[in-house]
């Protein structure tokens, strides 16, 4: 049985900061990252996403955070077809991912910035969160292949935001497809019934990893702002139901990210706390301890 590790999609959020979740003496940098390292084994680093991460920053995540605490990193938007602004370019590179060039130079600045994560084992994944344009075909196939090229040897998770991947009738091939790169496959919990909404299926395509990411079940998912989109409570209800499919999973791949995404608050990390209680490891639990061990056997 494989270790469920808990945890959110960001440590440094500014509505986290603001809700008194870190205590006084713990709310600088370091002191932060060493609180939230105390209470969960994994966190998604989404800064990554926006900006290119520093080397330098990855060294020091690395050393703030104690033995078997890893981070998953999402990839720079301009490296998965999303808009990127110029003014987060490196060197004034241009915004252009149609450009080889461009793309080479942005792939190994990221490559570089993650190295220390790597080299101190703490890369849980490069997560690969796709746009709702990037459809199934040949196309997007061609982009699957070119970045598993790119990341060799790297663990990798993708993320596809239109549901056609996971239609009944195309997903055992979307299976195949991220089996063929070695990419985990990730599950999402959000709102249903939208016309953004993509299913909760717990695909494995990788024995290594399996990762579920909840976003909340908000109202305002399709037509609100980023905080409205993402505002949503955790019921303990609501948790409960994926207990069975955690689990599940834990006894098919050798580690289970689950990764909040309500990023309102406190609303994360206090849905992980309870999911966390809810497996029955405690915030603590980190992998290979002996309430890591718990989490993947739900005792």
């Amino acid at each position: 049985m494989g270790d469920i590790l808990v945890g959110t999609c960001s440590w440094t959020d500014p509505a986290l900061v603001r809700s008194g979740w870190y205590p006084t003496g713990r709310r600088d940098a370091e002191g932060r990252l060493r609180h939230y390292g105390e209470r969960f084994p994994v966190v998604e680093v989404d800064s990554s996403y926006y900006a290119l991460p520093s080397e330098r920053n990855s060294r020091l995540w690395a050393e703030r955070t104690p033995d078997g605490f890893v981070f998953d990193v999402k990839a720079f938007s301009l490296l998965t077809g999303h808009p990127t602004r110029s003014a987060v370019m490196p060197d004034g590179l241009p915004a252009d991912a149609r450009d080889p060039g461009v793309l080479d130079e942005v792939w190994a600045r990221f490559a570089t910035a993650i190295a220390p994560l790597r080299s101190a084992r703490r890369l849980g994944s490069v997560l690969l969160q796709f746009p709702p344009r990037f459809r199934p075909g040949a196309r997007a196939e061609t982009v699957l292949a070119e970045t598993a090229r790119r990341c060799a040897g790297w663990p990798l998770a993708v993320e596809f935001r239109h549901s056609s991947w996971w239609q009944e009738e195309r997903a055992e091939a979307t299976c195949a497809l991220l089996a063929r790169y070695g990419m985990a496959a990730v599950a999402v919990d959000m709102p249903q019934g939208l016309a953004v909404s993509v299913p909760p299926v717990t695909p494995v395509t990788t024995p290594r990893l399996s990762v579920v990411r909840f976003h909340g079940r908000s109202a305002e998912w399709q037509h609100g702002n980023k905080e409205e989109r993402y505002r949503h409570v955790y019921g303990d209800d609501e948790l409960a139901e994926w207990l069975p499919r955690l689990r599940e999973l834990a006894g098919r791949v050798e580690q289970v990210h689950v990764l909040f995404n309500n990023c309102c608050g406190d609303a994360a990390v206090r849905a992980a706390e309870r999911m966390a209680r809810l497996l029955g490891t405690g915030p603590l639990a980190g992998p290979g301890t002996a309430a890591g061990r718990t989490a993947a056997t739900g005792r």
